[in-house]
């Protein structure tokens, strides 16, 4: 097996969902950071035509793991894979597999599609096939690995992590520092992020420091992505820039999302870099006592928070390591 040429289709598989996606992530997450700007607290508004706009930002941020996973789907079978890749990364992100989950689902449409095109149809029957058999049987495959075999391990494992932080409550501060910076990077405002992300939340009254170490490593991702690509130019496509830009301003207002299109065109080299990042920022925000008293993170918090220059020095270093790496 030519094992190159594997991981260049592959990848090429990748960048096709990607490109539909950015659009949607783009969109979807300066609307709704515009939204959460403009509130009079650092989260989502709930009233008046603020809370409209967070809903139609909130939707782009809810599409892009189905419009990832069908296009996926779509490169490896053409149009007979796009529904089934759509649904089962729906799916996937219904049971909390997030977009690593998203990708997973479209992979597994596409090549079970693809296999399914193999099979000889009567000639009565292959007009049926591309709209009807094919996307029926696909989706149906697809959604029962996502539902029956991906989901119940993903809730499981979901359940052992919220736990298993409770039980760190008495831990020093830079293990627990690097476990959250680590986990809210990891898959980016996915599954892993929101145990991590819940757990300081929850904790926001009493606890505030645990906040004031996420709402850092919340923001990293995008800001250090975003930074990356205003300082060395040179390595990144032109669509890459653009999305850049857009990173930014997520990371500012706290939206990890920011960070996902550079994470799915190149997830081995990028997730590692943004996870150093955050655990480098949550552990100096635990170490200088930053304290967040909102339930969110990234710079808008920075009304709420005490010790507002140690936060700012924990973004910017944190950003500035992902940047470089």
């Amino acid at each position: 097996m030519d094992w190159k040429k594997s991981l260049a289709t592959l990848k090429k598989h990748v960048l096709t969902g990607t490109s539909h996606m950015i659009p949607f992530i783009v969109a979807g997450g300066v609307l709704f950071s515009l939204s959460v700007m403009l509130n009079d607290v650092p989260a989502t508004p709930t009233e008046g035509w603020l809370a409209g706009l967070a809903k139609i930002g909130e939707a782009g941020l809810t599409l892009f793991i189905p419009v990832l996973g069908g296009y996926i789907a779509y490169s490896i079978a053409d149009k007979p894979g796009l529904a089934p890749g759509m649904l089962g990364a729906y799916l996937a992100k219904v049971v909390g597999a997030g977009f690593l989950g998203g990708m997973a689902a479209g992979f597994i449409a596409g090549y079970v599609v693809k296999q399914l095109k193999k099979i000889k149809l009567p000639t009565s029957l292959k007009s049926l096939g591309s709209i009807f058999l094919y996307p029926l049987i696909g989706t149906f495959v697809t959604g029962a690995i996502v539902i029956w075999v991906i989901g119940t391990p993903i809730a499981s494992l979901m359940e052992g992590l919220t736990n298993w932080l409770a039980g760190m409550g008495d831990a020093g501060k830079i293990p627990l520092a690097t476990i959250l910076g680590g986990m809210t990077a990891f898959d980016m405002g996915g599954p892993i992020n929101k145990v991590a992300a819940t757990f300081a939340q929850t904790q926001v009254d009493t606890l505030p420091y645990l906040m004031g170490g996420v709402g850092v490593a919340i923001c990293i991702p995008p800001i250090g992505l975003g930074l990356a690509t205003l300082l060395f130019p040179k390595k990144f496509s032109k669509e890459e820039r653009d999305s850049g830009k857009a990173s930014l301003l997520m990371g500012c207002v706290g939206i990890t999302e920011g960070a996902i299109p550079f994470a799915t065109s190149d997830p081995v080299r990028v997730i590692p870099c943004i996870m150093a990042g955050s655990i480098i920022g949550n552990i100096m925000a635990f170490l200088l006592g930053c304290l967040n008293h909102a339930p969110w993170g990234g710079l808008i918090v920075l009304p709420v928070v005490d010790n507002r220059l140690g936060y700012i020095a924990s973004v910017l270093t944190g950003a500035v390591v992902v940047a470089v790496l």
